[in-house]
């Protein structure tokens, strides 16, 4: 179990599920003309170093590689229903993550930190109560942001896909058989979510920046985004001690929260979704076979 714990993962992407092993990852995607198209490549060696099992570091590492890996993935799947053939990589992969940070986090993190300094410096708050409202104001903006685009007719797909990722992980850690309609009877929701990470992401920033004293605003947003690397640290660990502890019931309640937010992130897929989220899977472990070596069996 700990073996499926660590190895396997994935990101809907657009009209396609992309599934990562420890070696290997494959995106199955569907085409204009209803094909499974299939890419499968190996993954590079920076999940089974060292830097990758260091407590703390290890999340900020293998994070980075994520963001590069999925913003790849979905360059490939938006290419196969255009038809066009363009490679995200190099400089051009670094400056598109970049750019996406810089939005979350100026979206997520300076403008809840500019509230509640205004807050401070106009409304004579407290700094308890204005770290709270920045708090606040950062979860309801999760929240609202992953609920909105949902209504978009695209996300609603990529959600629909999402579910099916779950789905079928869900169903692989159970045994079952992997077709579409046994994998339809399992839950969309999983612990080891990309939404987890970011709910805890928040929740542990609201509870570190608590306790911080009154700040000047520049000295505010210049300590948010210090402490970035260490929220986002502390965030990847509790959610993989989350996952290896599934059976505890205190786990089972904290995990409650970071669950009920996939609902919003999450559609349940049809068939033809869990097709492709199914081929995506197996493509995947075919291919950790094939790239496996003896330091990562």
């Amino acid at each position: 179990m700990e073996d499926k714990l660590i190895s396997y993962g994935g990101q809907a992407v657009i009209e396609g599920v992309m599934m990562r092993g420890r070696n290997a990852v494959a995106i199955a995607m569907r085409d204009p003309e209803g094909a499974i198209q299939l890419h499968v490549e190996k993954l590079s060696g920076i999940y089974t170093t060292n830097l990758a099992k260091i407590p703390f570091l290890r999340g900020l590492v293998l994070l980075w590689d994520a963001l590069g890996l999925g913003m790849r993935a979905l360059t490939i799947s938006a290419n196969t229903q255009t038809g066009e053939d363009e490679k995200l990589e190099g400089p051009a992969l670094y400056f598109s993550i970049g750019l996406s940070l810089l939005f979350s986090i100026g979206l997520f993190f300076l403008l809840p930190a500019t509230a509640g300094g205004l807050a401070e410096k106009y409304l004579h708050w407290g700094s308890f109560a204005g770290n709270f409202l920045e708090g606040a104001v950062r979860l309801v903006l999760l929240v609202l942001y992953v609920w909105v685009i949902g209504f978009m007719p695209d996300i609603k797909r990529v959600y629909g896909y999402h579910g099916a990722e779950h789905k079928t992980i869900n169903a692989f850690e159970d045994g079952a058989e992997l077709t579409p309609e046994v994998v339809a009877t399992y839950s969309r929701e999983h612990p080891r979510c990309g939404t987890a990470f970011l709910l805890t992401l928040v929740i542990v920033s609201i509870l570190l920046f608590s306790l911080f004293p009154p700040m000047t605003i520049w000295v505010r947003l210049l300590s948010r985004v210090i402490f970035l690397p260490l929220l986002a640290g502390i965030a990847y660990e509790y959610i993989k001690w989350t996952a290896g502890h599934l059976d505890s019931k205190l786990v089972q309640v904290l995990i409650r929260p970071n669950m009920a937010l996939q609902l919003l992130t999450t559609y349940e897929p049809d068939l033809e979704m869990l097709e492709i989220s199914i081929a995506s899977f197996n493509a995947m472990r075919d291919a950790e076979v094939e790239f496996s070596t003896p330091a990562t069996v």
